[in-house]
């Protein structure tokens, strides 16, 4: 019996890899380790380098705000083949908000204002996997600096063509995808604003208007909120990567980047990195650390040094008082908040003009609670909130200086939502330095470049 039981074992050691053999011919791929070494690859970090690196390109051919969510499709396919995906922080808020959202669509008065409404919905979408993606990269251990380069050179391009609007603040020309689009298209104020090419943003019906930089972004204070979101995340990357050509660029584009931004004369763009800064320095202090002074202190004396040159505050007081700007958005959100009540739980589908305000814009917008409340109701707001209050929380949790910038980011975002929308291409921004920061708290990342072979 024993003999016949070792006897039979040897027998089946043998015959086994002609069995699996034989399997593999009936069902391709079942024992190929080929077939499973997709899941264990590395993402690849170049949709991320078209996506934000050449977002020059994608702005002179003015479809930049339409292509991004298509990106996030990519960012998608990418993730769902590669497999094993971790999810950060707050993602499961992430998919209630978007199912709130699209379920506010059956609100729309017309099924051509779906168009819109959908690329909205793209760019919350699209934001989402972003930040998935990037922090699935960094906890595959992919070089941070590898990963974080695509932001940065957007950072890069966006001061350069803040630049442009300082230099040539009457450059105003048609892209080439508002030569090709439909006159019925063209009626659109929004997508025509998407569209063009113009350098600053400027009140036409004023005798001595004020140009603000705007480009790429189509309004001033697009640009002054992704530069909300991208100083603490240049502050991180070059506090974090200590060597490279790409970080003295950076650390030059810093102080240049102060003549633009001053120029927008953004307030609520200077409230979000006050409440930043301020966030940092009382962390640091509960600790009984001060070691976030100096490069908070450089930061303010490079901003008082622009001063001397470029009054702003009196641009601000001059703009503020030839204009109606104040009314304007207090009687915007005093009426938006009045057709809240009217529809809190899903809200409106989308921004929508009226005649009984003083102001220009349609309700809804002006903020990014108010176009919360009123396209998408009361829950989807709510969500979003305690998106940003989970993300914080999370972030908290960090100890390094570059982690600390990021950790501010949530706070910024939150501040800047009575002022600033940003459910466009900023929203990405944001997510994908929440996405870097959320993956050095989880775990360990990478954060020196790999080097290249001589």
């Amino acid at each position: 019996m024993a003999r016949t039981s070792v006897r039979a074992r040897r027998v089946a050691r043998a015959t086994a890899p002609a069995r699996a053999r034989a399997v593999a011919a009936v069902e391709p791929g079942v024992l190929d380790p080929k077939a499973w070494r997709v899941r264990t690859a590395k993402l690849p970090v170049w949709p991320l380098t078209v996506m934000f690196g050449l977002m020059p390109v994608w702005w002179g051919l003015g479809v930049w705000y339409f292509v991004w969510p298509f990106f996030g499709v990519i960012l998608l396919a990418l993730l769902t083949t590669r497999g094993d995906v971790r999810m950060p922080t707050g993602t499961w808020l992430w998919l209630i908000l978007l199912g709130l959202v699209a379920i506010s669509a059956t609100r729309l008065e017309r099924v051509t204002s779906l168009l819109i409404f959908g690329m909205r919905l793209g760019h919350l979408f699209t934001a989402l996997i972003v930040g998935i993606y990037v922090y699935n990269l960094a906890r595959d251990r992919v070089g941070w600096a590898r990963i974080a380069n695509p932001l940065a050179l957007f950072w890069l391009a966006m001061v350069a063509l803040g630049w442009l609007g300082v230099i040539a603040p009457k450059l105003s020309v048609p892209s080439p995808l508002t030569m090709v689009l439909p006159d019925s298209v063209r009626g659109e104020r929004f997508i025509t604003d998407l569209a063009r090419l113009d350098a600053t943003e400027f009140n036409p019906s004023s005798r001595n208007p004020i140009y603000r930089p705007a480009a790429p972004y189509p309004y001033t204070n697009n640009w002054g909120t992704a530069y909300c979101f991208l100083v603490p995340f240049v502050l991180a990357y070059v506090t974090s990567v200590r060597r490279g050509v790409l970080r003295i660029v950076l650390l030059v584009s810093l102080p240049l980047s102060v003549v633009p931004a001053f120029l927008t004369l953004n307030r609520g763009m200077f409230i979000g990195l006050g409440a930043g800064v301020l966030y940092l320095l009382g962390r640091e202090a509960l600790h009984g650390r001060m070691r976030m002074m100096l490069p908070v202190g450089g930061l303010l004396f490079a901003g008082w040094v622009v001063t001397l040159f470029i009054p702003v505050l009196d641009l601000i007081t001059r703009r503020t008082s030839t204009t109606d700007t104040n009314s304007d958005r207090f009687d915007l959100y005093a009426q938006t908040w009045a057709a809240v009540m009217h529809s809190p739980l899903l809200g409106f589908g989308q921004p929508k003009s009226v005649d009984t305000t003083h102001a220009a814009e349609p309700l809804g917008t002006q903020g990014m609670i108010w176009q919360l409340l009123y396209s998408h109701g009361i829950p989807a707001t709510i969500c979003f909130y305690l998106i940003l209050l989970l993300v914080a929380r999370r972030l908290a949790a960090a100890v390094t200086p570059a982690g600390l910038w990021l950790s501010s980011l949530p706070v910024i975002a939150a501040i800047v939502t009575p002022f600033y929308a940003y459910i466009d291409p900023n929203m990405s921004v944001l997510f994908f330095a929440v996405g870097l920061g959320l993956a050095a708290v989880d775990g360990p990342v990478n954060r020196e470049p790999r080097e290249k072979p001589a």
